[in-house]
């Protein structure tokens, strides 16, 4: 398939071959399937998760449970993140980095596949680690490819690959997400675990197009640093052994002697990193204080995302037993919501970068805060839309699907007011010793939502139904709060921010 989207160079020195993707270095071709792949076996299995978690012939654990533990797996994919660069700058570089990780995650989605509790857990860690260590590498492979930051073609490779993502995105729920629903959950299962191998494969063949640089190690351990880390690793890996056999020794251990700790690492962790930077005496003050602003974007995003990735637990469990799932008579399985965000993401992604150069040559473009602000109130909006369905289910009527595809269409722009632009504010605002770290720190705003959503609905520590409609509401009403408190506070965080606009 990637060969046959390859034409004639039209510029010498392409790294890999004289062929081109699209125009762009034949490696992207590599990596955009093998993200297409990865992402393919990723939202696969994530649309089915939810609903075999609950389902009578899944692990039947109550609504709470499936979402602690779906919050959970989310926390951790984005938590592993960080250490997954630290392993391909430290040990592996990113190209044999992204091939272990995914081995990983083929490895874990058969898990998935096998009739037993004990594998499907099993397989569910082994996926997120998967995809921490990919996450964190595939994207700076595809920066390898071109001749630095001034390459002219350099945006449209990562548009191309985001593309990529997107559809990957866009067919799992439609093929895995049919064939676990309707046909056995463990064959939708090992669908995903087929799609990573694919990508694995051709990644593999595809080697060779790749930049040299990707196969670097930027900061190699020394051996005495290799001797500590293992040391290390080893004395933290024997504590849980001995806690974790203790505690299933004597008879005591359940689900949540493990969720629990997660949901806090997912808690603790962020705050951790962020305070490290901020009492690290080697920045001078503009830079202390654009972390200083920072963090008013982390909080932000986190409030954001702890709603946002409710669209595959709540709104997904809330569809499989309150909403009519057909469109004009037509049915459909639950798990095809999960494609509604990434095909209006493609159509929506153009339409926006449009915009927002058209604003800024009239001199009108939004501030990155007032952006913010907007996504944050959008996505409390698309919760203030779900309190309709939710009243038509309290009244014994299910709600129509449109109701449903109407929250994902506002939370998708939401999405695309605030997720690029921190992405953008984060590479601007990092201070030059964490330009690289300040990325996985993004990341962990994710985590930290889907912790607190993890805490909220686990029934272990006095969980909520999430989709009550006074908690939903209550959602809603604190994300368009914190949005009109970024807005408010705009000019103090401005100030702080210093030159970065």
């Amino acid at each position: 398939m990637a060969s046959s989207l390859t034409k004639d160079s039209v510029r010498p020195g392409t790294p890999g071959s004289e062929k081109t993707f699209f125009g762009h270095p034949r490696g992207l071709a590599t990596l955009f399937m093998t993200e297409m792949w990865e992402r393919f076996s990723y939202y696969g299995m994530r649309a089915l998760l939810p609903l075999y978690l609950v389902a009578p012939g899944g692990l039947h654990l109550s609504a709470g449970t499936a979402s602690a533990i779906y919050a959970v797996y989310l926390s951790l994919v984005y938590l592993l993140a960080l250490p997954g660069g630290w392993f391909a700058d430290r040990l592996l570089g990113p190209r044999k980095t992204v091939a272990v990780a995914g081995g990983i995650i083929m490895l874990g989605h058969l898990c998935l596949a096998l009739p037993a509790a004990a594998s499907f857990y099993v397989g569910l860690v082994l996926v997120a680690i998967g995809s921490g260590l990919l996450k964190a590498n595939i994207s700076t492979m595809v920066g390898h490819l071109y001749n630095g930051p001034e390459d002219p073609r350099r945006d449209g490779g990562f548009t191309l690959f985001y593309i990529g993502i997107n559809l990957g995105a866009f067919v799992a729920p439609l093929v895995i997400g049919t064939v676990g629903e309707d046909v056995n959950w463990h064959l939708g299962f090992a669908l995903a675990a087929l799609g990573m191998a694919l990508g694995l494969a051709q990644y593999l063949l595809g080697g060779r197009h790749l930049s040299a640089r990707s196969s670097e190690v930027p900061t190699p351990l020394t051996p005495a640093e290799k001797a500590a880390t293992l040391r290390k690793g080893l004395i933290w890996l024997a504590v849980a052994v001995v806690f974790y056999g203790v505690v299933g020794g004597t008879g005591h251990f359940t689900l949540n002697w493990a969720l629990i700790p997660l949901t806090l690492i997912g808690l603790i962790v962020p705050i951790l990193v962020i305070s490290r930077i901020l009492r690290d005496k080697e920045l001078d003050t503009a830079e202390r204080s654009k972390v200083s602003a920072y963090i008013w974007f982390f909080v932000a995003a986190a409030v954001f995302w702890m709603i946002y990735d409710q669209g595959g637990s709540t709104l997904s469990l809330f569809a499989q037993n309150n909403a009519k799932n057909s469109v004009l008579g037509w049915g459909f399985p639950v798990s095809w919501y999960q494609s509604v965000n990434p095909v209006m993401i493609m159509a929506l992604a153009p339409v926006f970068a449009w915009l927002w150069l058209w604003l800024n040559r009239r001199g009108k473009e939004p501030s990155t805060i007032v952006k913010f602000a907007s996504g944050l109130v959008l996505v409390g909006a698309s919760f203030f839309v779900f309190l309709a369905p939710l009243s038509i289910a309290e009244g014994g009527h299910k709600a129509a699907a449109m109701w449903l595809v109407a929250i994902y269409f506002v939370q998708t722009v939401g999405e695309l007011t605030l997720s690029p632009v921190g992405l953008s504010v984060t590479t601007k605002m990092a201070p030059k010793k964490y330009a690289s770290q300040m990325m996985g720190v993004w990341f962990l705003a994710v985590t930290a939502g889907d912790s607190v959503t993890a805490l909220l609905s686990n029934p272990a520590v006095g969980g909520v139904n999430l989709d009550k409609m006074g908690f939903v509401a209550l959602e809603a009403v604190l994300a368009v709060v914190a949005g009109v408190a970024v807005w408010m506070y705009r000019g103090k965080v401005k100030k702080m921010m210093g030159s970065v606009n």
